[in-house]
């Protein structure tokens, strides 16, 4: 079973998603709820889920995105879930780490989707996605960070993400999700990959590796 940890703080919000993961199929366990980033990660023991969906924005606060990278640098699958739609702060969420964005318009069937997509390292697009991907920084280079620079170029480099797992001393599921992120990223500039050649095409354009590490 998919469990979920909710982050927003309005309470008819939290009250639809449960009851839209209460009847999704399967049902998706809501197991917390936060009415603010800071009150998860002052929590005695966060709860361990296979997901979260967070809210951007808080009352009091400003726009924090790396509540985002922070989240997903503990290897955990967010779904930003907000009302924000500019496309800057959707393809930044992405480059975070974020599994999927999803418009607060979009409602709960699409939000069922992205978990269940986000939980199996699934690709997700959204329209709200869609319609970023689709804008001016279409055509930009997606922003790696070194650990991930570094899984992809093992993985060109060897036969299997097992094989990437033990040479870096990293599990096989912690070695699919930096995977997973990279292809977001590069479906979040409109350059989607997603085959291994893709990839290595993408990333040596890009500059990413040099056909002399391959």
């Amino acid at each position: 079973m998919i469990s979920v940890t909710i982050i927003d703080d309005h309470p008819l919000v939290r009250d639809g998603i449960r009851g839209w993961c209460a009847r999704a199929d399967p049902p998706i366990e809501v197991v917390a709820e936060f009415a603010d980033p800071e009150e998860f990660f002052d929590a005695e023991s966060a709860p361990t889920t296979t997901a979260i969906v967070l809210d951007l924005q808080f009352p009091g606060r400003p726009l924090d995105l790396s509540v985002v990278a922070r989240l997903s640098a503990e290897d955990r699958r967010v779904v930003v879930y907000s009302h924000r739609t500019d496309p800057d702060t959707v393809l930044d969420c992405l480059e975070r780490g974020a599994a999927a964005y999803l418009s607060k318009e979009e409602g709960g069937d699409r939000l069922v989707e992205a978990l269940h997509a986000a939980v199996t390292d699934q690709p997700y697009h959204s329209p709200t996605m869609a319609k970023a991907m689709h804008s001016g920084r279409a055509a930009i280079r997606p922003k790696l960070s070194e650990r991930e620079r570094e899984v992809l170029l093992i993985w060109f480099q060897t036969e299997s993400k097992v094989m990437v797992a033990q040479q870096m001393y990293l599990s096989v599921k912690t070695v699919d999700t930096h995977l997973a992120r990279i292809r977001t990223k590069y479906a979040a500039v409109g350059r989607p990959a997603p085959t291994k050649a893709a990839l290595v095409a993408r990333a040596i354009k890009d500059g990413l590796v040099t056909a002399d590490e391959l």
